[in-house]
C-alpha cells in the first residue's frame, strides 16, 4: 500500500469509516480486497440493453460494492443511496463519487422511478427491507446471507407471491467468480455428463479487529452455515438442478474464539437434491500466511468426468485465481478462467425490465436460503478435539 492510499485511509478512519478499526486493521482490510480504495471502474456492459434507476438501502458489509458495480455493469443507474452512518457514508461518495443521499429509507421507497433497490445491511435486517422494498413495487437484490430465519423465509415467500417483485440474492462466490460462471457453463454444457456431486471447501480469513459487533452473534448473522454457508448451498442447487432439497447432517462449532461464546467458527453440512447430492464445509480458519482471504474449492463430480476449481488462490502453483481443471472423457486440462465474462448484472438488469427469470431462478435462490437455514437450525454441537 502507498503512503498516500495510506494517508486517505487514515482520513476516513478519522471521519468514522470504521468504528473500533485500527489504521493497519483497515489497511490490511483493504490490501485483501475486503474494502474499496479507489472510485468505481464499474460501466454499463456492451451487452447492457437497459437503463434502470437504482438506490442503496444499507452499507454494513463491504459486499455491497460489488453488488453495485454489478447492477452498473448491467445498465443499472445509481441514483440515491441511504445510510447513516458517516464512515460508510463516506466511502461509498469516494468510489461512486457525489451520488445523492436520501433524507430517510421511505424517500427512496416512495419514488416511483426508482426500479431496484439493493442492500448489504446487517443480515437479519435484510428480509423486512426487502419485503418493504416489493411491497412499495420495487425488485429487491440482497447481499447474502438474505434471509436469517425460517420465519423470515416464509414471509419472503408470501411478499414474492402476494407482489410479483423479484427477490434477488447475490451469491457472489458463482455469480461474480469467472471461474464458477465457466464451470456452469461447462456443467450445462453437458462436459462432464450428469452431475453426481458437489464438494465445497470455503475457509475464510478471520480478522478479528476488523468485524463489528453483529458478526459475532448468530441471531444478527444468521450463524455460519447461513452466512458463508448459503454461497456454497446455492453452488450445489445451481450446478446439480436440484427443484427440491433437504438436509442430511449438519454440524457446526466454535474451536478457537471463546471470548465470543455464541460464535461459530466452523460449520459444515451434507445435502441431498432431486439432482445429486452435495457436501459443505465452511471454517474461519484462514492461516494468516495465505495471500488472500480464503481456499476456495469447488469439486464437481459427474458421470463422464470432473472439475475442480481453486477460484482465489492455487496454493504454491500458478499466480491469481479463478484457475478450473477438467478431466472429462477426452483428457486433462487447465484453463485460466481471469478474463471470462460476468453475466449476471446485465442479465438481471434484463429480467427487471423484461419480466424474465435468466439471472437468477427465484426457487432455486430460496432453496439455498431454505436449505442452510435449516442446516443451521439442526445442526449438532461439532465436538472440539481434546487438547
Amino acid at each position: 500500500m502507498t503512503q498516500s492510499s495510506r494517508r486517505e485511509l487514515l482520513g476516513l478512519l478519522s471521519a468514522g469509516v470504521a468504528t473500533g478499526l485500527t489504521a493497519d486493521a483497515l489497511a490490511q482490510s483493504v490490501t485483501r480486497g475486503d474494502a474499496p480504495t479507489e472510485s468505481a471502474q464499474a460501466r454499463p456492459a456492451p451487452e447492457a440493453r437497459h437503463r434502470v434507476p437504482f438506490a442503496v438501502i444499507g452499507l454494513d458489509h463491504n459486499h455491497i460494492y460489488g453488488i453495485t458495480d454489478a447492477v452498473i455493469r448491467g445498465g443499472g443507474v445509481l441514483t440515491s443511496f441511504y445510510a447513516t452512518d458517516p464512515g460508510q457514508i463516506a466511502m461509498f461518495r469516494k468510489r461512486y463519487g457525489d451520488v445523492p443521499l436520501a433524507r430517510s429509507e421511505d424517500e427512496i421507497l416512495d419514488n416511483r422511478a426508482i426500479k431496484l433497490v439493493c442492500s448489504a445491511a446487517i443480515p437479519s435486517l435484510r428480509a423486512p427491507l426487502g419485503i418493504r422494498v416489493m411491497r412499495a413495487g420495487k425488485d429487491y437484490l440482497s447481499d447474502k446471507a438474505a434471509v436469517t430465519s425460517l420465519r423470515q423465509l416464509a414471509e419472503v415467500r408470501r411478499a414474492i407471491k402476494e407482489t410479483g417483485r423479484k427477490y434477488g440474492i447475490m451469491y457472489s462466490e458463482r455469480l461474480e467468480v469467472p471461474a464458477a460462471v465457466m464451470a456452469g457453463q461447462l456443467v450445462h454444457d453437458g462436459a462432464i455428463g450428469r452431475v453426481i456431486q458437489t464438494v465445497n471447501l470455503a475457509p475464510h480469513r478471520l480478522a478479528a479487529p476488523t468485524r463489528p459487533a453483529w458478526f459475532w452473534d448468530p441471531d444478527r448473522n444468521g450463524g455460519i452455515l447461513t452466512d458463508v454457508g448459503s454461497h456454497q448451498a446455492d453452488q450445489f442447487v445451481y450446478l446439480t438442478g436440484s427443484k427440491s432439497a433437504h438436509v442430511v447432517a449438519s454440524q457446526t462449532g466454535n474451536f478457537h474464539n471463546p471470548e465470543h461464546p455464541k460464535f461459530q467458527d466452523f460449520g459444515d453440512m451434507m445435502l441431498n437434491g432431486d439432482g445429486g447430492a452435495g457436501y459443505v464445509r465452511v471454517d474461519w480458519f484462514t492461516p494468516n500466511g495465505l495471500p488472500t482471504w480464503g481456499d476456495g474449492r469447488l469439486f464437481i463430480l459427474g458421470t463422464e468426468g470432473f472439475i475442480e476449481l481453486r477460484k482465489y488462490v492455487d496454493v504454491a502453483g500458478r499466480p491469481g485465481g479463478n484457475h478450473l481443471f477438467i478431466a472429462d472423457r477426452n483428457g486433462t486440462r487447465y484453463l485460466d478462467c481471469s478474463k471470462v465474462p460476468l453475466p449476471f448484472g446485465p442479465q438481471f438488469v434484463n429480467d427487471i425490465v423484461e419480466g424474465t427469470a435468466i439471472a437468477q431462478d427465484q426457487q432455486g435462490a430460496l432453496l439455498a436460503a431454505e436449505l442452510v437455514l435449516t442446516a443451521s437450525a439442526t445442526a449438532k454441537p461439532a465436538v472440539a478435539p481434546a487438547r
